[in-house]
Protein backbone atom coordinates (compact mmCIF):
# COMPACT_ATOMS: atom_id res chain seq x y z
CA UNK A 1 0.00 0.00 0.00
CA UNK A 2 1.28 3.45 -0.88
CA UNK A 3 1.62 6.22 1.67
CA UNK A 4 -0.96 8.27 -0.24
CA UNK A 5 -3.53 5.47 -0.01
CA UNK A 6 -3.30 4.74 3.71
CA UNK A 7 -3.27 8.45 4.46
CA UNK A 8 -6.50 8.85 2.45
CA UNK A 9 -7.97 6.09 4.61
CA UNK A 10 -6.76 7.96 7.70
CA UNK A 11 -8.47 11.17 6.54
CA UNK A 12 -11.65 9.16 5.88
CA UNK A 13 -11.49 7.74 9.41
CA UNK A 14 -11.20 11.23 10.87
CA UNK A 15 -14.20 12.37 8.87
CA UNK A 16 -16.21 9.35 10.05
CA UNK A 17 -15.31 10.12 13.66
CA UNK A 18 -16.46 13.71 13.23
CA UNK A 19 -19.71 12.59 11.56
CA UNK A 20 -20.33 9.99 14.29
CA UNK A 21 -19.72 12.55 17.04
CA UNK A 22 -22.12 15.03 15.45
CA UNK A 23 -24.81 12.39 14.89
CA UNK A 24 -24.54 11.17 18.50
CA UNK A 25 -24.68 14.56 20.18
CA UNK A 26 -26.88 16.58 17.82
CA UNK A 27 -30.12 15.62 19.54
CA UNK A 28 -28.69 16.51 22.95
CA UNK A 29 -26.76 19.68 22.17
CA UNK A 30 -26.04 21.11 18.71
CA UNK A 31 -23.18 23.15 20.23
CA UNK A 32 -21.57 20.02 21.65
CA UNK A 33 -22.11 18.25 18.33
CA UNK A 34 -20.36 21.03 16.44
CA UNK A 35 -17.51 20.89 18.95
CA UNK A 36 -16.61 17.53 17.44
CA UNK A 37 -15.33 19.36 14.36
CA UNK A 38 -12.58 20.76 16.57
CA UNK A 39 -12.29 17.84 18.98
CA UNK A 40 -11.04 15.25 16.49
CA UNK A 41 -8.22 17.44 15.07
CA UNK A 42 -7.31 18.39 18.65
CA UNK A 43 -7.00 14.70 19.55
CA UNK A 44 -4.59 14.32 16.62
CA UNK A 45 -2.51 17.22 17.92
CA UNK A 46 -2.50 15.90 21.48
CA UNK A 47 -1.37 12.54 20.15
CA UNK A 48 1.92 14.16 19.14
CA UNK A 49 2.70 15.37 22.67
CA UNK A 50 4.34 12.05 23.69
CA UNK A 51 6.69 12.32 20.70
CA UNK A 52 8.10 15.59 22.00
CA UNK A 53 8.28 14.34 25.58
CA UNK A 54 10.17 11.23 24.46
CA UNK A 55 12.49 13.36 22.34
CA UNK A 56 13.29 15.61 25.30
CA UNK A 57 13.88 12.60 27.56
CA UNK A 58 16.06 10.68 25.07
CA UNK A 59 18.14 13.79 24.33
CA UNK A 60 18.63 14.81 27.96
CA UNK A 61 22.33 13.91 27.97
CA UNK A 62 23.13 15.32 24.55
CA UNK A 63 25.67 18.14 24.21
CA UNK A 64 23.40 20.09 21.86
CA UNK A 65 21.55 22.99 23.49
CA UNK A 66 18.46 21.59 25.19
CA UNK A 67 15.16 23.19 24.18
CA UNK A 68 13.27 24.84 26.99
CA UNK A 69 9.59 24.18 27.79
CA UNK A 70 8.41 27.22 25.81
CA UNK A 71 10.42 26.17 22.77
CA UNK A 72 9.08 22.61 22.97
CA UNK A 73 5.54 23.95 23.23
CA UNK A 74 5.99 26.14 20.15
CA UNK A 75 7.59 23.25 18.28
CA UNK A 76 4.72 20.88 19.14
CA UNK A 77 2.09 23.42 18.13
CA UNK A 78 3.74 24.19 14.79
CA UNK A 79 4.54 20.55 13.97
CA UNK A 80 1.04 19.31 14.77
CA UNK A 81 -0.46 22.06 12.62
CA UNK A 82 1.72 21.40 9.61
CA UNK A 83 1.66 17.63 10.00
CA UNK A 84 -2.12 17.81 9.57
CA UNK A 85 -1.62 19.64 6.29
CA UNK A 86 1.07 17.22 5.07
CA UNK A 87 -0.63 13.95 6.03
CA UNK A 88 -4.19 15.17 5.60
CA UNK A 89 -3.98 17.03 2.30
CA UNK A 90 -0.72 17.37 0.37
CA UNK A 91 0.41 13.74 0.48
CA UNK A 92 -2.89 11.85 0.22
CA UNK A 93 -4.62 14.12 -2.30
CA UNK A 94 -2.13 16.57 -3.85
CA UNK A 95 1.06 14.58 -4.36
CA UNK A 96 0.63 14.66 -8.15
CA UNK A 97 -0.78 18.20 -8.32
CA UNK A 98 2.55 19.78 -9.30
CA UNK A 99 4.43 17.88 -11.98
CA UNK A 100 8.20 17.63 -12.21
CA UNK A 101 9.56 20.61 -14.15
CA UNK A 102 12.25 20.03 -16.79
CA UNK A 103 12.02 23.08 -19.06
CA UNK A 104 13.17 23.06 -22.65
CA UNK A 105 15.27 24.94 -23.49
CA UNK A 106 17.06 24.85 -20.11
CA UNK A 107 17.15 27.99 -17.98
CA UNK A 108 20.89 27.81 -17.35
CA UNK A 109 20.40 27.18 -13.65
CA UNK A 110 21.32 24.02 -11.80
CA UNK A 111 18.53 21.55 -11.15
CA UNK A 112 17.38 19.93 -7.91
CA UNK A 113 16.31 16.40 -6.99
CA UNK A 114 14.05 16.12 -3.93
CA UNK A 115 13.89 12.90 -1.91
CA UNK A 116 11.26 12.62 0.85
CA UNK A 117 11.42 10.74 4.13
CA UNK A 118 9.62 7.93 5.96
CA UNK A 119 5.79 7.80 5.65
CA UNK A 120 5.91 10.50 2.97
CA UNK A 121 5.76 10.95 -0.80
CA UNK A 122 6.61 13.75 -3.24
CA UNK A 123 3.70 15.79 -1.90
CA UNK A 124 5.87 16.55 1.13
CA UNK A 125 7.84 19.02 -1.04
CA UNK A 126 4.77 21.05 -2.04
CA UNK A 127 6.13 24.32 -0.54
CA UNK A 128 9.39 23.93 -2.48
CA UNK A 129 8.05 23.35 -5.98
CA UNK A 130 6.64 26.81 -6.85
CA UNK A 131 9.78 28.41 -5.42
CA UNK A 132 12.09 26.23 -7.50
CA UNK A 133 10.15 26.94 -10.68
CA UNK A 134 9.97 30.69 -9.97
CA UNK A 135 13.76 30.78 -9.64
CA UNK A 136 14.34 28.73 -12.77
CA UNK A 137 15.59 25.50 -11.18
CA UNK A 138 14.47 22.35 -12.96
CA UNK A 139 13.36 19.73 -10.46
CA UNK A 140 12.25 16.15 -10.00
CA UNK A 141 10.56 15.11 -6.74
CA UNK A 142 10.59 11.34 -6.38
CA UNK A 143 8.17 9.05 -4.56
CA UNK A 144 10.01 6.16 -2.89
CA UNK A 145 8.18 2.85 -3.19
CA UNK A 146 7.47 0.37 -1.75
CA UNK A 147 6.66 2.61 1.20
CA UNK A 148 7.86 0.10 3.80
CA UNK A 149 10.53 -1.67 1.78
CA UNK A 150 14.30 -1.61 2.02
CA UNK A 151 16.06 1.75 1.74
CA UNK A 152 18.50 0.11 -0.67
CA UNK A 153 15.62 -0.56 -3.08
CA UNK A 154 15.10 3.18 -3.62
CA UNK A 155 18.42 3.65 -5.44
CA UNK A 156 17.02 3.12 -8.98
CA UNK A 157 14.37 5.83 -8.50
CA UNK A 158 16.96 8.32 -7.27
CA UNK A 159 19.35 7.38 -10.05
CA UNK A 160 16.66 7.94 -12.69
CA UNK A 161 15.74 11.32 -11.18
CA UNK A 162 19.36 12.51 -11.12
CA UNK A 163 19.80 11.40 -14.71
CA UNK A 164 16.64 13.20 -15.87
CA UNK A 165 17.63 16.49 -14.25
CA UNK A 166 21.21 16.30 -15.53
CA UNK A 167 20.05 15.57 -19.09
CA UNK A 168 17.51 18.41 -18.99
CA UNK A 169 19.91 21.02 -17.62
CA UNK A 170 23.32 19.88 -18.84
CA UNK A 171 24.58 20.22 -15.25
CA UNK A 172 24.85 17.84 -12.31
CA UNK A 173 22.09 18.59 -9.77
CA UNK A 174 21.88 19.31 -6.07
CA UNK A 175 20.16 16.40 -4.30
CA UNK A 176 18.12 17.24 -1.18
CA UNK A 177 17.00 14.47 1.16
CA UNK A 178 14.71 14.87 4.16
CA UNK A 179 14.92 12.42 7.06
CA UNK A 180 15.05 8.86 5.63
CA UNK A 181 15.51 10.43 2.18
CA UNK A 182 19.04 11.42 3.15
CA UNK A 183 19.83 7.78 3.93
CA UNK A 184 18.29 6.73 0.62
CA UNK A 185 20.59 9.17 -1.19
CA UNK A 186 23.60 7.78 0.63
CA UNK A 187 22.51 4.24 -0.24
CA UNK A 188 22.31 5.31 -3.89
CA UNK A 189 25.80 6.84 -3.68
CA UNK A 190 27.06 3.52 -2.33
CA UNK A 191 25.26 1.38 -4.89
CA UNK A 192 26.16 3.28 -8.09
CA UNK A 193 29.90 3.53 -8.79
CA UNK A 194 29.87 6.94 -10.54
CA UNK A 195 27.10 8.51 -8.44
CA UNK A 196 29.34 10.91 -6.47
CA UNK A 197 30.57 12.49 -9.71
CA UNK A 198 26.98 13.06 -10.84
CA UNK A 199 25.96 15.38 -7.99
CA UNK A 200 27.01 18.93 -7.19
CA UNK A 201 25.97 18.74 -3.56
CA UNK A 202 23.98 16.44 -1.31
CA UNK A 203 21.96 18.25 1.36
CA UNK A 204 20.37 16.25 4.17
CA UNK A 205 17.70 17.77 6.40
CA UNK A 206 17.14 16.05 9.74
CA UNK A 207 18.47 12.72 8.47
CA UNK A 208 19.17 9.93 11.01
CA UNK A 209 22.67 9.20 9.77
CA UNK A 210 23.40 7.13 12.88
CA UNK A 211 19.80 6.03 13.25
CA UNK A 212 17.15 7.39 15.59
CA UNK A 213 15.89 6.36 19.01
CA UNK A 214 12.33 6.60 17.67
CA UNK A 215 12.93 3.62 15.35
CA UNK A 216 13.64 1.24 18.24
CA UNK A 217 10.24 -0.43 17.94
CA UNK A 218 9.93 -0.23 14.14
CA UNK A 219 8.68 -3.33 12.32
CA UNK A 220 8.95 -2.29 8.66
CA UNK A 221 12.15 -3.07 6.77
CA UNK A 222 13.17 0.57 6.35
CA UNK A 223 12.16 1.35 9.92
CA UNK A 224 14.44 -1.37 11.30
CA UNK A 225 17.25 -0.08 9.11
CA UNK A 226 17.01 3.29 10.89
CA UNK A 227 17.46 1.97 14.42
CA UNK A 228 19.94 3.95 16.47
CA UNK A 229 23.49 2.69 15.75
CA UNK A 230 21.91 -0.28 14.00
CA UNK A 231 23.78 -2.65 11.69
CA UNK A 232 22.42 -1.11 8.49
CA UNK A 233 23.51 2.47 9.22
CA UNK A 234 26.89 1.23 10.46
CA UNK A 235 27.41 -0.79 7.29
CA UNK A 236 26.40 2.19 5.17
CA UNK A 237 28.97 4.36 6.88
CA UNK A 238 31.71 1.74 6.51
CA UNK A 239 31.03 1.01 2.85
CA UNK A 240 30.32 4.41 1.30
CA UNK A 241 32.98 6.01 -0.90
CA UNK A 242 35.46 8.29 0.87
CA UNK A 243 34.64 11.30 -1.32
CA UNK A 244 30.93 11.29 -0.46
CA UNK A 245 31.06 13.10 2.88
CA UNK A 246 32.96 16.10 1.52
CA UNK A 247 30.11 16.83 -0.90
CA UNK A 248 27.44 16.79 1.78
CA UNK A 249 25.84 19.50 3.87
CA UNK A 250 24.05 18.14 6.91
CA UNK A 251 21.43 20.13 8.85
CA UNK A 252 19.53 19.12 11.94
CA UNK A 253 17.50 20.46 14.84
CA UNK A 254 17.27 19.90 18.58
CA UNK A 255 13.45 20.01 18.35
CA UNK A 256 13.07 17.18 15.85
CA UNK A 257 10.35 14.89 17.22
CA UNK A 258 11.30 11.98 14.92
CA UNK A 259 15.09 12.06 14.56
CA UNK A 260 16.84 12.23 17.93
CA UNK A 261 19.11 12.53 19.86
CA UNK A 262 20.39 15.50 17.80
CA UNK A 263 23.94 14.27 16.96
CA UNK A 264 22.84 11.23 14.89
CA UNK A 265 21.73 13.36 11.92
CA UNK A 266 25.39 14.04 11.04
CA UNK A 267 27.98 11.47 10.18
CA UNK A 268 31.73 11.70 10.55
CA UNK A 269 33.42 12.69 7.32
CA UNK A 270 36.78 11.70 5.93
CA UNK A 271 39.71 14.03 6.38
CA UNK A 272 42.02 14.47 3.40
CA UNK A 273 45.23 16.39 2.90
CA UNK A 274 43.46 19.11 0.95
CA UNK A 275 40.18 19.54 2.83
CA UNK A 276 38.66 19.46 6.31
CA UNK A 277 36.21 16.80 7.39
CA UNK A 278 32.69 16.75 6.00
CA UNK A 279 30.79 20.04 5.79
CA UNK A 280 28.09 20.33 8.40
CA UNK A 281 25.50 22.92 9.35
CA UNK A 282 24.64 22.60 12.99
CA UNK A 283 21.30 24.24 13.66
CA UNK A 284 21.21 24.80 17.42
CA UNK A 285 17.47 25.14 17.92
CA UNK A 286 14.04 25.56 16.43
CA UNK A 287 12.72 23.49 13.52
CA UNK A 288 10.69 20.34 14.00
CA UNK A 289 10.63 17.24 11.77
CA UNK A 290 8.57 18.92 9.03
CA UNK A 291 10.11 22.29 9.86
CA UNK A 292 13.54 21.01 8.91
CA UNK A 293 12.38 20.97 5.29
CA UNK A 294 10.26 24.13 5.27
CA UNK A 295 12.44 26.71 6.99
CA UNK A 296 12.86 29.60 4.57
CA UNK A 297 16.45 29.98 5.68
CA UNK A 298 17.21 26.37 4.81
CA UNK A 299 15.34 26.46 1.50
CA UNK A 300 17.16 29.59 0.41
CA UNK A 301 20.48 28.18 1.60
CA UNK A 302 19.91 25.04 -0.49
CA UNK A 303 19.22 27.18 -3.54
CA UNK A 304 22.36 29.20 -2.94
CA UNK A 305 24.34 25.97 -3.09
CA UNK A 306 23.07 25.35 -6.63
CA UNK A 307 25.10 28.30 -7.90
CA UNK A 308 28.33 27.75 -6.03
CA UNK A 309 31.36 26.08 -7.47
CA UNK A 310 31.87 22.84 -5.60
CA UNK A 311 34.49 22.89 -2.87
CA UNK A 312 34.74 21.46 0.66
CA UNK A 313 33.36 24.06 3.06
CA UNK A 314 32.40 24.57 6.68
CA UNK A 315 29.03 26.19 7.19
CA UNK A 316 28.43 28.20 10.33
CA UNK A 317 25.13 28.36 12.15
CA UNK A 318 23.23 31.65 11.91
CA UNK A 319 21.77 31.12 15.38
CA UNK A 320 18.41 30.03 16.66
CA UNK A 321 15.49 30.21 14.28
CA UNK A 322 11.94 29.02 14.47
CA UNK A 323 11.98 27.45 11.02
CA UNK A 324 8.39 28.46 10.37
CA UNK A 325 7.31 27.71 6.77
CA UNK A 326 6.53 31.24 5.65
CA UNK A 327 6.78 32.65 2.15
CA UNK A 328 10.33 32.40 0.83
CA UNK A 329 9.96 34.58 -2.27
Amino acid sequence: MTNARWQRWLVGLHLLLIAGWMAWFWGRSPALALAGVAAVPLMFRLGMVPQFLLMAWASRGDPAPRPGPAQLLRAWWAESRWAGLVFGWWQPFRHQAVADWLPAPPTGRRGVVLVHGFLCNRGFWTPWLPLLRARGHAFVAVTLEPAFGSIDAYAPAIDAAVRRVAEATGRVPVVVGHSMGGLAVRAWLRAVPDAAARVHRVVTLGTPHHGTWAAGGARSVNGRQMRLHGPWVQALRAQEPAEVAARCVCWYSNCDNVVYPPPPPCWRGRTTASSPARPMWRWPSGPRWCGTAWSCYWKNSCLRLTGKRWRPIWLQSPGANSGSPRSCA
